[in-house]
Order: C-alpha cells, then sequence, then structure tokens
C-alpha cells in the first residue's frame, strides 16, 4: 500500500516542475526572438516596450505585499526582538563593507582596462542633465529617511516603496510579537494571505516570455547592434568585473564562513537569474528569492530582514558599475580622474549607492546625480553609455541579486540562524523548491526518492 501511495504522489511533483521548466525555456525563446525583432523591425521592436514594462510592474505590484507578509511572520513568530536588532546590525555593516569593496574593485579595473581611451567625444549634448534631475528629484538625505514613513498603514503597501513597506511591516512584526499568544490569529491570517499572494506570483510569472520579449524587442529597436559593438570593451569588462566579484570574492568569503559552494548556490538560483536577464530587474526576483532562501534553511526572520534590506543598500553591481562608467566617461571625454579625485568620488558614491534603490533609472541617474555634484564638466558625457546601459543593467543586476543570496546566507551563518544541513541538502537537489505554492511549508515533508524521479524525467 505504501509503495502506491508513494507512486500516485510522485507523478504530481514531476509534472508541476516540468510546466515551470518549459516556462524558463520559453523565456530564452522569447529574449532570443526580441533581439532579431528588435534587429531586423527596429520600428516593430520599439513599439514592444510596454509588454516588458507592464510586466515588470505587475511584479512590483506583489512586492510589498510578498515583504509585508514574511517580515511579519518572520519577527512575530520570535520571541526575543535582539535576535532581529543583531540580524539587522550586521547586515548593514555587511552591506557597508561589500560596497566599499566592490567600489574599489570598480576603480582598479577601470585604471587598468582604461575603456574610454581615445574615443574623443568632448562634444556630447546634455544628455545627462535629464538624469540628472531624475536623481535630485529623490532629495537629499534628509528626504530620504523622511520618505521612508509612509503617508498611512496602508499606503506603504499601495506606494510601491519598497523601504516603507519594510518599515510598517517591522512595526506591526513588532506589535504582534509584543501581543504574544494574543498575536497568533493575526499570524494565522498573515500566514494565509502570503500563500495567497505566492499563489499570485506564481500566475504572474507565467507572463514572463511575453514581458522578456518586449523588453528584449525595445531596446534593441532603439539602440541597434551597432551600439553595442562600439562600447563592447567597456561591457565586457564589466561583465568580468562582475564575473570576479562573485566567486572572487563573494563566493570566496561564503565558502570561508559558511563552507557553501557560490557554484551550488548558482544553480540553485538559475532560474532566478533568467527571469533577471529577461527583465533587466532584480526586483522581478525579489519574491522568489525570498521564497528560496526560507526553503534553503535560512530562518524566516533573517531571510525577512537581510533580503529587503538587501536591495535598498547592498547594491554591488551597482556600486562596480558607478566606479568604472564614471571613469570612462572622464577618460572619453579626456579629462582623466586623478588618484585623490577618484578616492573622492569613491566616498561620494558610497553614500550615493545606497540611494539607487529609491530612484527611477537608478544606476544611470545615480550616475548622472554623483558627476553633477563632483565632476560637473563630466555630466555630459553620460548620454555616451546611455545606449548601452540596458544591457549593463542586466549585469548590474544580476550581481545585486548574487549580493542578496550570499549576504542572507553570511548574516545566517553569523547570527546562527541557518540550518547548514539542510542547505546541503537543499543544493545537492535532495528537497527540490516548490514552484506551484513557493511556500516553505510544503518542502519539509518531500520524500526522499523525488530526486531520482526527476533525473530519469
Amino acid at each position: 500500500m505504501s509503495e502506491r501511495t508513494n507512486n500516485t504522489a510522485e507523478p504530481t511533483k514531476p509534472q508541476r516542475r516540468d510546466r515551470t521548466h518549459w516556462l524558463y525555456l520559453a523565456v530564452i525563446i522569447a529574449v532570443i526572438a526580441g533581439i532579431l525583432v528588435g534587429w531586423l523591425a527596429p520600428g516593430v521592436g520599439q513599439s514592444m516596450g510596454p509588454l516588458g514594462t507592464m510586466f515588470v510592474n505587475l511584479i512590483k505590484m506583489m512586492i510589498a505585499p510578498v515583504i509585508f507578509c514574511t517580515i511579519v511572520l518572520g519577527i512575530g513568530s520570535v520571541r526575543a526582538a535582539a535576535t532581529v536588532g543583531k540580524v539587522g546590525g550586521l547586515a548593514i555593516g555587511y552591506f557597508l563593507v561589500m560596497s566599499t569593496v566592490a567600489l574599489g574593485i570598480g576603480l582598479v579595473v577601470g585604471n587598468l582596462l582604461q575603456p574610454g581611451t581615445g574615443l574623443n567625444i568632448a562634444k556630447t549634448a546634455n544628455a545627462g542633465a535629464e538624469y540628472a534631475k531624475t536623481a535630485h528629484s529623490a532629495g537629499g538625505t534628509w528626504d530620504f529617511i523622511q520618505g521612508i514613513i509612509p503617508t498611512t498603514l496602508v499606503s506603504s503597501l499601495t506606494a510601491g516603496s519598497v523601504l516603507q513597506a519594510l518599515f510598517v511591516a517591522l512595526l506591526v512584526g513588532f506589535a504582534v510579537q509584543a501581543m504574544g499568544s494574543a498575536g497568533e490569529p493575526i499570524l494565522r491570517g498573515v500566514q494565509s494571505l502570503q500563500k495567497l499572494v505566492f499563489r499570485i506570483l506564481s500566475m504572474i510569472l507565467w507572463l514572463a516570455p511575453i514581458g522578456a520579449f518586449g523588453a528584449m524587442a525595445n531596446v534593441v529597436g532603439k539602440t541597434g547592434l551597432d551600439a553595442v559593438v562600439k562600447l563592447a570593451t567597456l561591457m565586457i569588462a564589466f561583465y568580468l568585473t562582475c564575473l570576479v566579484f562573485v566567486f572572487g570574492v563573494l563566493g570566496v568569503l561564503m565558502w570561508a564562513v559558511s563552507r557553501v559552494s557560490i557554484l551550488k548556490l548558482c544553480r540553485y538560483l538559475a532560474r532566478e537569474y533568467l527571469l533577471i536577464v529577461g527583465t533587466s530587474s532584480s526586483e522581478s526576483a525579489l519574491p522568489r528569492l525570498i521564497a528560496k532562501m526560507e526553503h534553503l534553511g535560512v530562518e524566516r526572520t533573517t531571510v525577512g530582514v537581510v533580503v529587503p534590506a538587501g536591495y535598498s543598500f547592498n547594491l554591488d553591481g551597482t556600486a562596480i558599475y558607478l566606479t568604472m562608467a564614471s571613469l570612462f566617461i572622464a577618460e572619453a571625454m579626456g579629462k582623466p580622474l586623478s588618484i585623490g579625485e577618484q578616492i573622492g568620488l569613491l566616498l561620494f558614491m558610497i553614500v550615493a549607492s545606497k540611494g539607487a534603490a529609491g530612484v527611477t533609472g537608478a544606476g544611470l541617474a545615480t550616475l548622472a546625480g554623483g558627476l553633477q555634484s563632483h565632476r560637473p564638466e563630466l555630466l555630459d558625457g553620460v548620454g555616451v553609455i546611455v545606449g548601452i546601459d540596458r544591457f549593463m543593467s542586466e549585469a548590474r543586476a544580476l550581481t545585486n541579486f548574487s549580493g542578496n543570496a550570499v549576504a542572507t546566507v553570511l548574516v545566517g551563518t553569523w547570527t546562527k540562524t541557518i540550518d547548514i544541513d539542510r542547505v546541503r541538502e537543499v543544493l545537492d537537489r535532495k528537497l527540490p523548491f516548490d514552484e506551484q505554492t513557493m511556500v516553505d511549508d510544503a518542502h519539509r515533508p518531500q520524500p526522499e526518492p523525488e530526486p531520482k524521479d526527476l533525473v530519469t524525467a
């Protein structure tokens, strides 16, 4: 009887995973089709832009509810508030250190390769002015802090601000925690809401091929392939730098601290990487990162604090981009930066990169704002890299995403809120992630034989 029940239960799981497997294959096909359409029919490609925008907006629509549910459940279920404070303090300290390292690596590589030398584009239209306006519209430090407080408790879930949702979720989580047993019904309600939110999210993700097609067709239609070829050196250098940072810095650090392989972690997050490539936005994978890190074995409290905070403060890819792009523009305009100026720019970008998540077109806008504040005469050079910024934004997003995944594992190790044995089982594919529910509760009773079925499938 037990064998029969196992046989009846096992076929349904592989079928679910097969369906999502085809979904992400469709994303690859859609990306290739988008490139071809944008190249062969630029006008048609540009008109497809709204498809990518609408898909990313659908994903962004779900971010605030996901963060709210995750943090409230994580903090509300922990009786010691000091645990959350310790996790948050370690996370912020780590973010500051790694952002500084990323900025430094960007400066070193930029100085070694000097990809902008010889371009001589001193005469450029005021293409950077509009991006600087976008950056300045975000306000200064006090405006940034003031913007964290929402107008109402509910507006934090509708304003589209990650930091506002994080702030209110922390308040609600600590309030439920203080209520003790009286808060249990609220936690059960939020848990049910979380399952609903993830179910809606899984439905939206089936539109990923359409969104990826529209985004790719639009960018290739606007820039053409020539724009990519002309600035290939900068693109390749940036991509290689991001790879060195992820595997050479983050990978070594995670292995030294947690004994977790960066290669296995990247394989575990492969579908999220593909989603980011298709949408050029790490936000599209934020809800799935939260679900997957919980499934990996990191406690919900740690995931709920580190991941949302990391999306606002741990932007390693953006940090590398800011320094490399600044050096490229200075060299391309025949006005290279001295070592002293580079150090000053690095210090400035450490602060500027922290507000990048709050600005539309974060990397480009923050770059323009930083140049205008530090070296105004270089602002016009921003227009040189506008054509390939969309392609470089994918490397930024992938690096930012990887940095937050590694940060979650590291902070979990330092605070002893991670089950390393479970991490190894998950990364060895012994406990597969449920692509349909994306809720961790469904994974723990998984039978051992399931990975064998996946191999044969």
